[in-house]
């Protein structure tokens, strides 16, 4: 069994990722979307847009600025995607649809889900056949009775119904350009050829899943790889030693990381590595937590959820890339209506040279606020950058 070193791990990884092609000179189309796509493999989706939303940033990272627009008309009414609960909730290319055929077809009811069967049986089937009827349709429109004052309950029945559907694949989703879930029947959204396919096994779904997730990480071990799709790590093993003696899937060693780890045998070694971006935290590249630290010495959590006076650096806090490494990280906000882009702190990682990170970080803040129409950028004081990018700034 071969040994494959951190830094070339981190090399495998990052070319997986999309980070080793060369961001394009011209204008960004929906040719460049589909090659981040395919290798990515899913842009997970949150409603948090404090500074720009999660799915536009995989693309902005890997292409540079792009007409955000033409990537909605593209992800949401091109035909090519479909949402489901994959990792999160996430859009993924709509061959895949097949493979998550075993998913829907064993959602159990979450307590509210549950609650509402067992005290409103009358809501499932109503909703269902009001967006057959009249789909597509958000939860808004849905004629659907309000029992918020029952002490069970969290969201409206219309919602819940619509979520249940949804995860069992009575219904399927895309988004509206505001952000809103539009819910229709699977027929009306997902092409002929694809619904009408057998559906694989678990098993043999669960086969080319761990296939897939191999391919976008380019490297990772058992755990990295199962979460990718965040697919059942007892379920997955076995399949993955299976996948590894078939010649699918590579295992090596890589220093310091508990095994097995796989890699993918087609996976690019890029010798070098010019990517330098600004990366979402819902980014595959560093959304494993653990696997972000093991490949670049980054220690990331994301505050969001953490009380303001406990925060360490800021509650919406973006990686800084430079050269493929994570050097920095920097807490933003979009301003819209002082169209400024608030810079709420900026931290370095330890070793990094200051000026070479503030000089660089200070050239990406001004690209990205001109991708989101801003004019302005504003430095606060918080962090061990922060004082040299506003003199870079």
């Amino acid at each position: 069994m071969r040994t494959v070193s951190i830094d070339t791990a981190r090399r495998i990884a990052l070319g997986a990722q999309g980070f080793a092609a060369k961001p394009p000179d011209g204008r960004v189309d929906v040719r460049h979307f589909r090659r981040v796509m395919r290798q990515i493999g899913l842009v997970q989706l949150d409603s948090v847009n404090v500074c720009v939303r999660t799915h536009y940033m995989p693309f902005y990272s890997r292409l540079g600025p792009y007409d955000r627009d033409r990537l909605d008309g593209w992800l949401n009414r091109s035909g090519e995607h479909f949402e489901y609960w994959a990792h999160e909730a996430a859009v993924l290319p709509v061959d895949r649809y097949p493979l998550w055929r075993w998913k829907m077809g064993s959602i159990t009811p979450w307590r509210r889900a549950q609650a509402l069967m067992d005290e409103h049986p009358e809501v499932l089937p109503s909703v269902l056949e009001q967006v057959r009827e009249h789909g597509p349709l958000t939860v808004r429109d849905l004629d659907a009775p309000n029992h918020r004052n029952e002490p069970w309950w969290g969201y409206g029945p219309g919602k819940v119904a619509l979520e249940l559907l949804f995860a069992d694949g009575h219904v399927s989703a895309l988004r509206t350009g505001n952000f809103v879930r539009l819910y229709d029947m699977p027929e009306r959204m997902i092409p002929a050829h694809v619904l009408d396919a057998e559906p694989p096994s678990k098993a043999a779904a669960y086969r080319s899943l761990l296939v897939d997730a191999v391919r976008h990480l380019g490297i990772g071990t058992r755990h990295d790889v199962a979460d990718y799709f965040r697919l059942n790590i007892q379920e997955a093993t076995p399949i993955l030693e299976g996948l590894a003696r078939d010649g699918m899937i590579e295992e090596v060693i890589v220093p310091g990381w508990k095994g097995p780890v796989y890699v993918d045998p087609q996976a690019r070694r890029p010798r070098a590595l010019r990517a330098t971006a600004l990366v979402s935290p819902f980014d595959p590249v560093v959304w494993h937590r653990e696997r972000t630290e093991r490949l670049f010495g980054f220690r990331y959590r994301i505050e969001i959820y953490v009380p303001e006076d406990r925060r360490v650096h800021g509650y919406y806090v973006l990686p800084f890339m430079l050269d493929g490494r994570l050097v920095g990280r920097t807490d933003l906000k979009a301003d819209r209506k002082a169209s400024t882009l608030l810079v709420r702190s900026a931290f370095i990682e330890e070793g990094e040279d200051p000026d070479e990170v503030a000089a660089a970080l200070a050239a990406e803040l001004r690209r990205f606020a001109g991708w989101l129409g801003l004019d302005r950028i504003s430095v606060s004081r918080r962090g061990n950058l922060s004082a040299r990018l506003q003199r870079s700034i």
